[in-house]
């Protein structure tokens, strides 16, 4: 188990520079070294480089293996990178790892993050002294959090005891607990059920509302979609996108779109479209088709196609996209069209690393 053994911050030292990001990443690189033969070296993140400001729930989004719980513990000062800049509040935390954590409480993936024969009070009153902070001062704080983490009927039940949910939630309080300004949740919904989650998403919001900055580190795009307003894309182990979730989602809904036929299409005019059209898929036996239209003269290629065949356009719309949508196109190195018009978009540096992250993303997808 990871314990942070520090104090709490002082009211006075909690203040991020003035009109500056509360966390800073900078060329983040760290390789993991070969063990033996049939474990080579793996590079886990590469120059992986963004900022979080004050009181902003972001989103770190990308499959497993990408490279984000990597990051999260190099904000922690559990990994040490082989380069890079890691700022939180202003202080370095590969310089100053001590004082950098008096302003971060973190809840890291899987269940490393409690005492599972200590109860769920024990557990709060534990790691409120490891920070320093007498019982008798978190009394009422600690009663007040069982009860808004609905943990208050299991206060004196063993972790052991408790289901995936509410230790999650347990875990959560405690980081809560902590008083810091920022927290970073390394797949903060893994395992739970669809009310637990939501639940927890409802916390978040909450939390963010009292000014907290939060990074949630997650391959959960709906997650992502529901409550971040910013997300860093990151696959194999590099960032692909750093942007507002709504202007990825309206940059490549542009060129989304759904045309349904009086006629199944023919496999003639299906062979010409999938030659001319980056994405081209057919529903309902070829009558109903969705389409990218990725270039200016696209559409153009399109209505060519269906009057040569003779086709029957009964509609040509707009199509809604959803964020997994996005985040697919992302990993297979694809930028919209408008990209350079105000988003901080990265193309994948290669096709062999979006590939990889492309086989990756696959078991994410139920």
């Amino acid at each position: 188990m990871h314990r942070f053994s520090t104090p709490p911050a002082s009211a006075a030292s909690t203040r991020a520079p003035a009109g500056g990001p509360v966390v800073e990443v900078a060329g983040l690189r760290k390789t993991f070294p070969a063990r033996g033969r049939r474990s080579p070296a793996v590079t886990a993140v590469h120059d992986v480089s963004f900022q979080v400001r004050p009181g902003e729930l972001l989103g770190l989004l990308g499959p497993n293996g990408a490279g984000k719980t990597t990051t999260i513990k190099a904000l922690c000062g559990l990994v040490r990178p082989d380069a890079g800049r890691l700022q939180v509040a202003g202080i370095d935390v590969l310089q100053e790892r001590h004082r950098a954590l008096r302003h971060i409480s973190a809840v890291l993936e899987g269940n490393r993050n409690l005492y599972w024969r200590l109860s769920v009070r024990e557990n709060l009153e534990y790691f409120a002294g490891n920070r320093g902070i007498p019982r008798r001062a978190v009394r009422d704080r600690i009663e007040t959090l069982l009860e808004r983490f609905a943990l208050a009927p299991k206060r004196n039940a063993l972790v052991s005891d408790l289901s995936r949910g509410m230790q999650q939630k347990l875990s959560l309080a405690v980081a809560v607990l902590a008083g810091t300004e920022v927290m970073l949740l390394d797949e903060p919904t893994l395992g739970l059920d669809v009310e637990t989650g939501y639940e927890v998403r409802a916390l978040l919001r909450e939390l963010q509302a009292e000014g907290r900055t939060i990074i949630v580190s997650t391959h959960d795009m709906p997650v992502v979609q529901d409550l971040c307003e910013r997300t860093v894309v990151i696959a194999h182990g590099r960032v692909l996108a750093d942007d507002r979730v709504d202007n990825l989602l309206r940059l490549f809904a542009s060129r989304a779109y759904e045309v349904r036929l009086g006629a199944p299409l023919t496999a003639g005019q299906e062979a010409k479209l999938r030659e001319r059209l980056v994405s081209v898929i057919l529903f309902d036996e070829g009558t109903r088709l969705q389409v990218d239209l990725e270039h200016g003269d696209d559409l153009y290629a399109l209505i060519d196609v269906l009057r040569e065949g003779g086709s029957l356009v009964e509609s040509i719309d707009r199509r809604a996209i959803d964020f997994e949508t996005v985040f697919r196109r992302l990993v297979r190195g694809e930028a919209p069209p408008n990209a350079a018009n105000g988003s901080a978009i990265v193309r994948a540096p290669d096709e062999a690393a979006a590939d990889a992250a492309e086989s990756r993303a696959r078991p994410l997808r139920a």
